[in-house]
């Protein structure tokens, strides 16, 4: 179970005990507050995170004023678990990229894993637009396209900084994936052919047909050991338990010790960009 389901049962189960001293059912509150009983049942189960205003609407039904900042706390905690990206993108895609760029500018180490797309340290402006577009477009979020690519490449500065370590493993099938032009993703491949070299660096590749103890589910950073993030369809995740980091850690070197660098990994890139010639 994650930090965040962790947390979410936690709160409801809180909720229920101030609903239980209260003497009130759980029917009795919904009608109170005008909600259907279910909506009563998946809180206090955990099955769904309550908002700040249903905090309010619930403390206030059953008079108890006083634990609301207890319990506004573990939302906000709960939160920097778990953040919708309709919510994390109300303010645009730049604001999103200068709070990743916090994050990692607070890290000497940062490991990525990338199972469908180009690492965002590594696009270049095109690709990053692309990306943004698609993004934008989907959640129904602000379009501040340009200012997000721009806000994304002074995040790639972090890259030449000396002393700093960026490891990106990148499943093959991300090379032909095509969510932009052609000539846009060929660019984006002579850019990936370019990193190699970098002192602060390293880029592996899993190739297809390795033999690979894990699933490549999904894509996701590792920051000093202390920190992962995982983008999902639907939410960020971020993970701080050092359980669930142990277990991303060994997901990373399973992925690791099947990958390949180097000419190796520069062949599979060429491979890719010439496919493109040939369609």
């Amino acid at each position: 179970m994650s930090d965040y389901q962790t947390a979410r049962i936690a709160l409801g189960a809180r909720l229920r005990e101030l609903r239980a001293e209260s003497g009130l059912s759980g029917k009795a509150l919904a009608e109170q507050l005008g909600w259907p009983a279910s909506k009563v049942s998946k809180i206090e189960t955990g099955k769904q995170a309550p908002t700040v205003d249903d905090l309010g609407a619930w403390a206030a039904a059953l008079g108890v004023h006083q634990v609301l900042p207890e319990l506004t706390s573990r939302l906000r905690t709960l939160e920097t678990h778990y953040a919708a990206w309709r919510r994390q993108l109300a303010a645009g895609v730049r604001a999103r990229q200068e709070a990743w760029h916090a994050t990692e500018s607070a890290s000497s180490e940062v490991r990525n894993f990338e199972s469908a797309v180009v690492p965002g340290l590594l696009q270049t402006p095109e690709y990053a637009r692309h990306m943004f577009i698609r993004t934008t477009a989907l959640h129904r979020t602000k379009q501040d396209i340009e200012e997000g690519v721009t806000a994304r490449m002074q995040r790639q500065q972090s890259l030449y900084v000396p002393g700093r370590s960026f490891q990106f493993l990148i499943w093959e099938p991300t090379l032909h994936l095509l969510l932009c032009p052609r000539d846009v993703m060929a660019s984006q491949l002579d850019r990936l052919a370019g990193v190699f070299g970098m002192s602060t660096v390293q880029l592996s590749i899993v190739p297809l047909g390795a033999d690979m103890t894990v699933v490549p589910t999904h894509g996701f950073w590792i920051f000093d050991d202390r920190l992962v993030m995982v983008e999902t369809i639907g939410a960020e995740l971020r993970l701080t338990d050092a359980a669930e980091i142990s277990l991303y850690r060994t997901v990373w070197d399973e992925l690791a010790q099947v990958a390949v660098t180097g000419h190796q990994a520069h062949r599979l890139i060429a491979r890719a960009r010439a496919s493109l010639d040939l369609m």
